[in-house]
């Protein structure tokens, strides 16, 4: 045998040997650390370990959320961010005192400022760079079809906390939420109308260029016919352009029983108070955009005494909202609005989605949201349909000086 000959062969050979083992560390590392950004792997206690006893995945779960943190309407996105991170606190706790058998979560959140544009950007890093498992977002419909678009196709799971427009859900099988929607949000504040506020006459007031105000205009004015009530005139105005003295003369010359306006509430604020220096006495109905302490904070008196839909009051003595308003309180000195309740409630039933999931591939998590019967929220039993939408009751708030005492709620349809 040649010399050289035999020490090269050793040489290859032993080059092989290495070659196997870190390949062999490699996929037992694999093995340990879990898939990128948890889409694949048990979804399940952290005592399952995977085929053939491999390590459990212990590391947290990585979920985003993309809101308007920043812009005209970012009280939404901030409420829902707090309800988000309060769910989730509570989770992580409960596993640290070893009441809860789970992985932990990790959120990341993206500011989207309230424009389209920057929500389909935000949902994009959130599964191209981050690697969540799960988005929830966003508040306005617009922006969460946006979103929502994004997320189905790169299928993960979308929940959007409180998008009432139906047409979110319809992007695909990937998309939920846990709101009402308009239709039914429609109904309700026209029954209040007709029922108990005994108007018979409603003007409507909306934003032509917003999903969630044209919607909602076009559905409360079926309601209303339908209700026994006549639209004494529909006016529409432009989200650019903030003066609507025309529209509120038509409206004035209408004399009717009650305007509904439905918008979100920074906009909604600036209109009554316009309004009212208008001579306009009637009462305003709205939706659940106007959901905010900065709607009376805009608008002060010429506010007071208006009425809109909403998924819950903080003033309801139910056990689930007198201790989420307990804890959000303790934590934050201010009663939670209907965002933060509902942003609590999405993360919740994500989370439980997530335990009972057979893992976290976008099809078996999406599957598993789908299949959600009877879950307790704060804003209400959730039951999520076979349009992936929510099937829930709603509530009418009147604005009273910081208070948003619960006048009367309408069970689910």
């Amino acid at each position: 045998m040649n010399l050289t000959g035999w020490r090269i062969s050793r040489l290859a050979l032993l080059g092989m040997v290495v070659a196997l083992a870190v390949t062999a560390g490699c996929e037992r590392k694999r093995n340990q650390t879990g898939g990128g950004g948890g889409s694949s792997g048990s979804a399940g206690s952290a005592g399952s370990g995977g085929a053939g006893g491999s390590v459990p995945d212990n590391s947290p779960i990585k979920i985003g959320h993309f809101a308007s943190m920043t812009g005209s309407e970012a009280t939404f996105g901030q409420s829902t961010d707090q309800g988000i991170r309060l769910a989730i606190e509570e989770r992580n706790a409960a596993i640290d005192a070893g009441t809860l058998k789970a992985r932990k979560i990790e959120l990341t959140t993206e500011d989207d400022a309230g424009k389209p544009q920057e929500a389909g950007t935000a949902v994009t890093k959130l599964i191209t760079r981050t690697k969540v498992v799960a988005i929830l977002g966003e508040v306005a419909s617009g922006l969460s079809m946006a979103g929502g678009q994004v997320a189905q196709q790169y299928g993960v799971p979308m929940i959007s906390p409180s998008s009432t427009n139906p047409a979110v859900t319809q992007i695909g099988d990937m998309i939920f939420r846990v709101c009402f929607l308009d239709e039914f949000q429609g109904q309700v504040v026209a029954k209040f109308a007709v029922e108990e506020l005994k108007a018979k006459r409603v003007a409507i007031l909306f934003d032509q260029g917003q999903p969630y105000s044209k919607g909602l205009a076009d559905f409360f004015e079926t309601a209303l016919k339908a209700a026994g009530g006549e639209v004494a005139t529909r006016q529409a105005y432009d989200t650019n352009n903030p003066d609507v003295g025309a529209q509120l003369a038509s409206v004035n010359q209408a004399k009717p029983d009650a305007v509904f306006l439905p918008g979100y509430y920074t906009q909604a604020a600036n209109i009554i108070a316009q309004a009212r220096k208008q001579g306009i006495t009637v009462p305003f109905l709205g939706g659940d955009g106007w959901d905010s302490d900065k709607f009376e904070e805009i608008g002060g008196d010429a506010v007071q005494g208006s009425y809109f839909s909403n998924h819950y009051s903080p003033e309801e003595q139910t056990p689930a909202v007198v201790n989420f308003v307990q804890k959000y309180k303790a934590k934050h000195g201010v009663a939670p609005d209907a965002l933060a309740a509902l942003g609590y409630d999405a993360a919740n039933l994500l989370f439980a989605a997530i335990d009972k999931s057979p893992s976290l591939s976008g099809k078996d998590l999406a599957a598993t949201i789908a299949a959600t019967k009877g879950f307790a929220g704060v804003t209400g039993e959730i039951t999520i349909n076979a349009d992936r939408d929510a099937s829930k009751s709603a509530v009418i708030v009147k604005v009273d000086h910081g208070k948003r005492p619960a006048i009367k709620r309408y069970p689910a349809e």
